[in-house]
């Protein structure tokens, strides 16, 4: 499941159980509002809490690829080193 279906979810969760809590609320006005507002703000700090999970594991996945990456070049430099000099010594013999 995409991130953004999740998120899309979870709004849309917030949105309809905010909704539903003002129709059925048997609690004054300000006392309802000042639920879904709670409601909202905890809602808000999941999606952050899943935000910066996303971003570490993206930013991991990035220096494991540039890691290999490097190494990888690195392997090649020193394959190439090698053929050069094999073949300045074998036409300098």
């Amino acid at each position: 499941m995409s991130t953004g279906k999740v998120v899309l979810g979870a709004l849309a969760g917030v949105a309809a159980g905010a909704i539903l809590g003002v129709l059925f609320a048997p609690e004054k006005g300000t006392e309802t509002r000042k639920k879904i507002a709670e409601k909202g703000k905890d809602a808000a700090g999941d999606l952050k809490t899943k935000y910066n999970d996303l971003i570490d594991k993206l930013t991991s996945k990035l220096e494991t690829v540039k890691d290999e990456g490097l190494g990888y070049l690195e392997n090649e430099k020193n394959n190439l080193v090698k053929t050069a000099k094999s073949s300045y010594e074998s036409s300098s013999k």
